[in-house]
C-alpha cells in the first residue's frame, strides 16, 4: 500500500525551499520585539540555512543575531496588556509570545517534512534507505542545531508549560522527533522496513551488504520511542514494533522455507551442520547492526523454525548415530536439541535403552562360561560398556546430568538383570567381590600403585551401580579376611585405600566390622612381640627350641566372618604342646578370654629331609590337616587310611581332598598303584620326589569346600536380611504407633534400599514374625500398631 500523498501546495512550498534556501539573502533583523510576523521571517530565514545549508551553515555573528530576536521576542512587554502586577504581565506575554513562535516551528517542520516525504515516495529498495538515512542524518542534525538556537525558549516557556502538564509541549529537539515520527514515519515506515528486510536477505543468501544502512534505521527507530507520559524519557516500543516484530517474523519466514527446501534435498546430518551455522550467524549478526535486545527473540524464532520444526526427524536419525558411533554428529543434535524446550527427552530415552541394550548383549557374551565364569571377563563386559558410553556423555552431551542419569539408570539395569543374575540375583556382587579379591591379592607380576589405583576404581564404578550391596560386603569381608590371616594381600595401602572408597560409598556402617580387621590384625602384631619376651624371660634356649616356630592371629568373634572348621581334628602333639604354651600366656593377659582354634585356616612349613634338591632339603607348604598326615610319618615309614583317620579324626570329605593334593604332587605314593582315599590304602613317603621348585605348595583351596562356604555365605546373607528387614520395621512403627499395611511396607522399602532391593513378600512375612514375637498387633482394617 503506496503511503499517503502530501497536499500539493505544501509540497511545491517546501520543495522551493529547499531548492532556493541557500540563495535568498537574510531579511533585516526585527527593530521591534513584539514584531512576530518580522521576527518569525528572520528566524525562519536562519532555520532554513540549518536545516539544507549545513554545511555553510551561520557564522557567529548571525547565529548571536538569532538567539536575540528569540530572547528579545519571548520576553517583550507590549504583549502582556495593562495590569498593575508587572511579574505576573511579564510571565503571561512571555507565555503567550512563546507559545506562537513554538507554533510556527512546529508549522514550519510539517512542511519541510511533507517535502522530504514527497521526495522520499520516488525511490524505492536500498535508494529507499539510502535517502531515508541521508534525510534522517540531516534532520537530526539540524535538530540538534535548533535546540541550541532556541534554548531560551526551551528554558522558560517550554519548561512551564511541561511543568503545568501539558502533554503535546515538547523540548525543540524532541519536537523534531515528534514531527518527524507523525508526519514521516508512519506513512513511509513500511517501505523502509520492507527495503531493509530485502538487504538482510540478500546477506543471509551470501551477497555483501552495507550492514551500516540498517544500523542507522534501527537507531533512527530506537530514537522515535518517545514516551508520551513523559517526553523527558524514551523507551522502545516503536523499534519492537515496527523493527523487531516485522524483522523476526520474516526471518522465521526465511528459514522455514531455506529448511523445507533443504531438507528435500540433503540428509539430517547435512541439515544440522546447516542449522548450526546459521545459527551462528544470526547469533553473530546483532552486534553488527542491531540492538542487543533483540537476541533472545530472534535467536527463539530461529531455533523454533530450524529446530523445534524438524525436531522429530532429528529424533529419528539419533538411533542410527548411535549405532554408527558418530559422536561428533551426536554433539551437533545435542547442541541443537538442547535449545528447545523438552528437545532432548527423547533422546535420554533412546540412549537408555541403547545403553541397556548393549550392556545385555555384551554380558551374553561372556555368559556362556557358566559356573566357570571368570570375575574378570565379568567385571570387564560390564565396565567396557559403561566406559565407552560414559565418554560419549562427558564429550557429546557435555556430561549433562539428565544424560548421566539415564546412562546410571541403564548400567543399573544390565549390571542386575543380565544373563549371568537370571537364576541367583546376587551373582553380579559376588563375582565383583571375587574380581576384587584376585585384584587385591600379591602376584608373581608386580602391579605399579597407579595400576591398582585404576583398577580398585573400577571396581567402585561397577559397585555404584550394584543393588545389593550387603551381598558384596559378605563376600568381600570373607575375602579380605582370608588375604589378611594368610598375607596376601598384595598392598596394605591398596587395602586401606578400598576400604576408604566404600566408606565414602555407602558409610560408616558399612567398612564398620572391615576396619576393625585390620586393627585386630596390628593387635595380633604386638601381642607376637610380647609373647616372644614371655617366652625369653620364661624359658630356657632348650625349652624354646622344643616348640614349633609359630605367629598367632587373634580375630575378634564379631568382627571377622569365619566359620568353625566343618570336621573335628585332633593336633600333632608337637603343635598342641606349642599352642598350649602360647594359651597360657594368653590368659595370663586376659582372664576370661576364649581362643577358639580354628585350624582350617591354619597353615605352616614342613621340612622334607628325606628328598633333596642338590643337597638342600624340600620345604612343603601345607595346611594343618595336611602338616599332621605327614608327620605321621615320622614315626613310619608307611601308613594305612585307617590310621590316618584315627589319628587325625578328621572327616573323609576333608581327609580324602587333602591326601588327594599331596597323591597328585607325587609327595607320597598309594598302595596299591592309583588306589583311591579309602579303607585298606597305605601310602608311604615318595623318596624319589623331584620338582623344579624348592618350596613347593600343597595348601590348594578344596573345591568342594569353597562351594559350601559360598552356600554358607548366602544362607548367612539371607538370615541378615530378615534381620535387617525386621530391625527397620520395629524402627519405623516405634516412631509412627500406628500405619497402614501398605504405607509400612514402602517406608520399609525406602530405609533399606541403600543396602539390597527388598522384596514385597519378604517384608510381608517379617511382619508376620514380628506380629507371632507380639511386637506389632493388627488393628482394624489395614492398620498395625506397634506393642511397646
Amino acid at each position: 500500500m503506496a503511503p499517503p500523498q502530501p497536499r500539493p501546495d505544501i509540497v511545491t512550498n517546501a520543495l522551493a525551499t529547499m531548492q532556493k534556501a541557500a540563495a535568498v539573502p537574510p531579511p533585516p533583523m526585527p527593530t521591534s520585539k513584539d514584531d512576530i510576523n518580522g521576527t518569525w521571517r528572520f528566524l525562519e530565514w536562519g532555520v532554513d540555512r540549518i536545516m539544507f545549508s549545513l554545511k555553510e551553515g551561520v557564522d557567529l555573528r548571525t547565529y548571536m543575531s538569532l538567539y536575540t530576536s528569540i530572547h528579545n521576542f519571548c520576553t517583550a512587554q507590549k504583549a502582556a496588556g495593562p495590569t498593575t502586577n508587572t511579574l505576573h504581565s511579564t510571565h503571561r506575554g512571555a507565555h503567550l509570545l512563546g507559545e506562537e513562535l513554538y507554533h510556527r516551528l512546529n508549522t514550519y517542520l510539517k512542511q519541510h517534512l511533507a517535502g522530504v516525504h514527497a521526495e522520499m515516495v520516488k525511490h524505492s529498495d536500498e535508494a529507499l534507505l539510502t535517502y531515508y538515512i541521508e534525510q534522517w542524518n540531516r534532520y537530526t542534525t539540524a535538530g540538534t542545531y535548533n535546540h541550541h538556537l532556541f534554548r531560551y525558549l526551551n528554558r522558560h516557556w517550554v519548561k512551564r508549560e511541561m511543568d503545568e502538564g501539558k502533554k503535546d509541549i515538547f523540548d525543540i529537539y524532541t519536537l523534531h522527533l515528534v514531527r518527524w515520527k507523525e508526519d514521516m514515519f508512519g506513512s513511509t515506515q513500511n517501505a523502509v522496513m520492507d527495503a531493509v528486510l530485502r538487504l538482510v536477505e540478500k546477506q543471509r543468501n551470501g551477497e555483501t551488504i552495507e550492514q551500516s544502512k540498517v544500523k542507522q534505521v534501527v537507531d533512527s527507530f530506537v530514537a522515535l520511542g518517545i514516551d508520551e507520559s513523559d517526553s523527558t524519557k524514551t523507551n522502545l516500543d516503536v523499534y519492537r514494533q515496527y523493527f523487531e516484530r516485522p524483522f523476526i517474523t520474516a526471518t522465521g519466514k526465511y528459514y522455514e522455507a531455506e529448511s523445507k527446501a533443504f531438507l528435500g534435498e540433503n540428509s539430517v546430518v547435512d541439515y544440522m551442520k546447516k542449522a548450526e551455522r546459521r545459527l551462528d550467524e544470526e547469533k553473530e549478526r546483532v552486534p553488527l547492526y542491531l540492538l542487543a535486545e533483540i537476541m533472545q527473540p530472534l535467536m527463539k524464532c530461529c531455533e523454533s523454525a530450524l529446530i523445534a520444526a524438524h525436531c522429530q526427524l532429528m529424533r529419528d536419525e539419533f538411533q542410527i548415530l548411535l549405532d554408527n558411533d558418530r559422536e561428533e554428529d551426536m554433539a551437533r543434535m545435542y547442541k541443537l536439541l538442547s535449545r528447545i524446550a523438552e528437545g532432548l527427552d527423547p533422546l535420554r530415552t533412546r540412549f537408555e535403552a541403547h545403553v541397556r541394550r548393549a550392556g545385555h548383549l555384551t554380558v551374553e557374551k561372556v555368559a556362556e562360561a557358566g559356573d566357570n565364569l571368570d570375575p574378570k571377563a565379568y567385571v570387564d563386559a560390564l565396565l567396557e560398556v559403561h566406559t565407552q558410553y560414559s565418554g560419549l556423555v562427558q564429550t557429546a552431551f557435555t556430561g549433562e546430568s539428565e544424560f548421566v542419569r539415564s546412562l546410571d539408570n541403564a548400567c543399573r539395569e544390565y549390571v542386575n538383570r543380565n544373563k549371568v543374575c537370571q537364576k541367583n540375583s546376587a551373582r553380579s556382587p559376588e563375582l565383583l567381590a571375587k574380581h576384587a579379591d584376585n585384584v587385591l591379592k600379591r602376584s608373581t607380576k608386580a602391579t605399579e600403585e597407579d595400576d591398582m589405583e585404576k583398577m580398585l576404581n573400577q571396581v567402585m564404578t561397577v559397585f555404584k551401580y550394584i543393588e545389593d550391596k550387603d551381598v558384596f560386603q559378605k563376600f568381600y569381608s570373607r575375602t579380605l579376611a582370608k588375604r589378611l590371616v594368610n598375607g596376601t594381600s598384595a598392598s596394605g595401602d591398596a587395602e586401606t585405600s578400598m576400604i576408604s572408597k566404600l566408606k565414602d560409598a555407602s558409610g560408616f556402617e558399612y567398612t564398620n566390622k572391615l576396619q576393625r580387621m585390620f586393627q585386630d590384625m596390628q593387635t595380633s602384631k604386638d601381642l607376637n612381640s610380647s609373647y616372644d619376651e614371655w617366652c625369653k624371660d620364661t624359658f630356657d634356649a632348650d625349652d624354646r627350641k622344643e616348640g614349633v616356630d609359630a605367629y598367632y592371629q587373634i580375630l575378634g568373634t564379631g568382627f571377622w566372618p569365619l566359620q568353625p572348621a566343618n570336621t573335628p581334628f585332633v593336633a600333632p602333639a608337637t603343635i598342641v604342646k606349642t599352642y598350649e604354651r602360647f594359651q597360657n600366656f594368653y590368659n595370663s593377659k586376659h582372664g576370661g578370654r576364649k581362643l577358639t582354634w580354628l585350624w582350617h585356616l591354619c597353615k605352616g612349613e614342613i621340612r622334607a629331609n628325606y628328598a633333596k634338591m642338590n643337597k638342600v632339603p624340600y620345604t612343603f607348604q601345607v595346611s594343618t590337616y595336611q602338616m599332621a598326615i605327614l608327620l605321621l610319618f615320622n614315626d613310619s615309614d608307611t601308613v594305612t587310611y585307617d590310621d590316618i583317620a584315627s589319628s587325625t579324626m578328621l572327616a573323609k570329605e576333608t581327609l580324602d581332598p587333602s591326601l588327594g593334593i599331596m597323591l597328585k604332587a607325587k609327595v607320597i605314593i598309594a598302595s596299591p598303584e592309583g588306589a583311591a582315599s579309602q579303607s585298606g590304602t597305605t601310602y608311604s613317603l615318595n623318596y624319589g620326589f623331584k620338582n623344579k621348585k624348592l618350596k613347593v605348595n600343597l595348601n590348594v583351596a578344596i573345591k568342594a569346600e569353597q562351594k559350601q562356604e559360598a552356600e554358607d555365605t548366602h544362607k548367612t546373607i539371607e538370615e541378615d536380611r530378615k534381620m535387617l528387614m525386621q530391625s527397620a520395621i520395629v524402627r519405623i512403627m516405634k516412631s509412627r504407633k500406628t500405619m497402614k499395611h501398605a504405607v509400612l511396607v514402602g517406608e520399609t522399602i525406602q530405609q533399606i534400599k541403600n543396602r539390597f532391593s527388598p522384596k514385597v513378600a519378604d517384608i510381608k512375612k517379617c511382619i508376620d514374625i514380628l506380629i507371632e514375637k507380639e511386637y506389632l498387633e493388627r488393628l482394624e482394617g489395614d492398620d498395625l500398631g506397634y506393642l511397646a
